[in-house]
C-alpha cells in the first residue's frame, strides 16, 4: 500500500517538475485595440421594431464589432441579409450581400459581393458593389448593375443613383436594348 504512494507521489511531482520550467508560457496582450473586434457574435437574427411592429429583420453569419477604429465600424465577413415587412408580416422588400461592412460615424453600408436588392414594387437590383448613404438618404453603386422588372424586363448599366428605396433611380451608362412603348 505505501508503496502505491509513494509511486503515485512520484509520478505527480515528476509531472509537476517536467512541467515548469524558467520560461513562462506568456499570452500575448492585445496591443492594437483598433484591430480587435469588442464584439464577435455568429448566426445572428436581430428585428427591429417600432411602436410594437415588427419593420426589419437582420441576419447575419458573422457580426464583429470594431469600436475602437479610427472610424468605428461593423464588419459583416460572411454576409448579411435584411428585410423589409409591411404592415401584415409580409416581407416587402429586402437586400443581401456576401459581405458588408457599415461605419459607424458615417452612417455607410458598403455591400459586396453579390448584392441583391428588392424595392416595394418587386424590382430586383444586382451589382457587385453597392453602397447606401444613410445620411443623404440615397443608394448608389459605380459597379455594373442589372435591374429587373416586372414583365421581366431587363436594364443593365455602369453605375445607378437612387433614393434609398430604389424607387426613383438613374442609371449612369446603360448597356443593351431598352425598348420602348412609343403609346407610353
Amino acid at each position: 500500500m505505501y508503496r502505491r504512494i509513494i509511486v503515485a507521489t512520484v509520478i505527480a511531482l515528476s509531472c509537476v517538475l517536467i512541467s515548469c520550467s524558467d520560461q513562462h508560457d506568456q499570452v500575448e496582450s492585445i496591443t492594437d485595440r483598433a484591430k480587435t473586434p469588442r464584439l464577435r457574435a455568429f448566426d445572428v437574427s436581430s428585428v427591429v421594431s417600432d411602436s410594437g411592429v415588427t419593420r426589419y429583420r437582420m441576419n447575419a453569419k458573422e457580426w464583429l464589432i470594431y469600436d475602437q477604429a479610427e472610424e468605428p465600424y461593423w464588419e459583416f465577413p460572411q454576409g448579411i441579409w435584411v428585410e423589409k415587412f409591411n404592415p401584415d408580416l409580409k416581407v416587402d422588400a429586402e437586400i443581401r450581400s456576401k459581405y458588408a461592412i457599415y461605419y459607424e460615424r458615417q452612417k455607410l453600408w458598403d455591400l459586396r459581393d453579390s448584392v441583391h436588392a428588392m424595392n416595394l414594387q418587386g424590382e430586383q437590383f444586382e451589382c457587385d458593389q453597392l453602397f447606401w448613404d444613410e445620411k443623404m438618404e440615397k443608394v448608389y453603386s459605380d459597379t455594373r448593375i442589372k435591374i429587373t422588372q416586372q414583365g421581366n424586363r431587363e436594364i443593365m448599366g455602369e453605375g445607378f443613383e437612387s433614393n434609398q428605396q430604389l424607387t426613383r433611380y438613374m442609371i449612369r451608362r446603360p448597356i443593351g436594348t431598352i425598348h420602348v412603348n412609343e403609346s407610353e
